[in-house]
């Protein structure tokens, strides 16, 4: 059995790198600037709406709504991948009502990213959105720490290299001037507190999304089929969080208040943001994805000197320097390829 299961994950690995060799170079193109944009504008329109004047939105109640979003979207994706009313619902009935302990295995990924989503609000809202762009790439330490404990994954010498010297660069960035991080903003600022936040973020960021491969890969349900319980997990676990957090000013001024169209463009980028990686990745290589995440991290750069009155220093550009070296390289000589998973019209109805 898990002989058969090595076979196919090993012809999976070269379709995925036969479809990533066929498909035009305009389209990677196109897919380098999706990923640039969904992984540089999350963050520059998030920290714009916690640092405004005006009515503030409760974090808590955005973190909710994007994973209803995620739930509705991975829902709609498995209908049109099984082709029918019919085969979708026995689908969702075989796989989720007929399976409660696999719900329950998913809960764990799925109490982790909510408080890792509530928790990114509090590192975004007190610190700069470069800094936080830049110190939030230890998610890569992290999840590389754990893919190597948990699934044996094995790493170059020159990934390894790389860790080191991230783990360096987020080092030098913190070590800035406090004048050179502050920014115009109308919300009152706690930098120590957005580094632990982020921090941690980075922790659970790793542990989620190695445990999450890890259920995917040792079970026969498509990643869309995974995200369903997931959002439906989420959303759950986001009303018991609102309550236990924010209840009282939820029930005084209302779960919406404070909502407005940039309000909901942030809670549909994080949504769909992930939906879109997902998608695109397949046409992008593990190169374009590092110079993806290289250019995220200039742009927001950029944007926070002429929007949030950013000052660059000394330690922060050398700092992001060695950062973006640091995720070029691990993502330039990684060995191997990661099998595609499974979609819900791979398997039989």
């Amino acid at each position: 059995m898990n002989r058969k299961v090595s076979q196919e994950s090993s012809g999976l690995s070269k379709e995925a790198k036969s479809v990533q060799a066929k498909t035009p170079v305009s389209l990677k193109y196109i897919s380098l600037v999706l990923l640039t944009l969904q992984n540089a504008l999350l963050i520059l329109v998030m920290r714009y709406v916690r640092t405004r004047d005006g009515e503030m939105f409760v974090a808590t109640t955005a973190v909710i709504m994007s994973e209803a979003f995620k739930f509705v979207a991975c829902l709609f994706i498995i209908l049109i991948q099984t082709g029918g009313i019919k085969p979708w619902l026995k689908l969702l009935y075989e796989d989720i009502i007929l399976e409660p302990m696999d719900c329950v295995k998913v809960s764990i990924p799925s109490l982790i990213y909510v408080l890792q989503n509530n928790l990114l609000y509090v590192a975004v809202s007190n610190l700069d959105a470069a800094t936080f762009q830049v110190t939030y790439q230890l998610k890569i330490l992290t999840t590389a720490i754990f893919s190597v404990v948990m699934l044996k994954k094995v790493l170059s010498k020159l990934q390894w290299v790389s860790l080191v010297i991230l783990f360096v660069g987020v080092a030098i960035v913190q070590m800035q001037p406090d004048g050179n991080q502050k920014s115009k903003v109308a919300t009152e600022q706690n930098p120590v507190m957005g580094l632990v936040a982020v921090i941690i973020s980075c922790f659970m960021s790793g542990f989620a999304g190695v445990y999450f491969e890890k259920i995917l890969k040792g079970t026969r349900q498509s990643v869309w089929l995974r995200n369903v319980q997931l959002g439906v997990l989420g959303v759950l676990i986001g009303l018991i969080t609102m309550y236990l957090k924010d209840g009282d000013k939820v029930s005084k001024n209302g779960f919406f208040n404070g909502y407005d169209p940039i309000v909901w463009f942030v809670v549909c980028l994080q949504s769909f943001g992930g939906l879109l990686v997902a998608v695109v990745v397949k046409y992008a290589d593990n190169i374009l994805k590092g110079f993806a995440t290289s250019a995220a991290i200039i742009c927001s750069c950029v944007a926070s000197l002429y929007f949030f009155d950013f000052q660059l220093s000394l330690e922060f550009t050398f700092g992001a320097g060695l950062v973006i070296a640091a995720v070029y390289i691990y993502s330039k000589y990684e060995i191997g390829t990661s099998p595609v998973l499974p979609t819900a019209s791979s398997r039989k109805l």
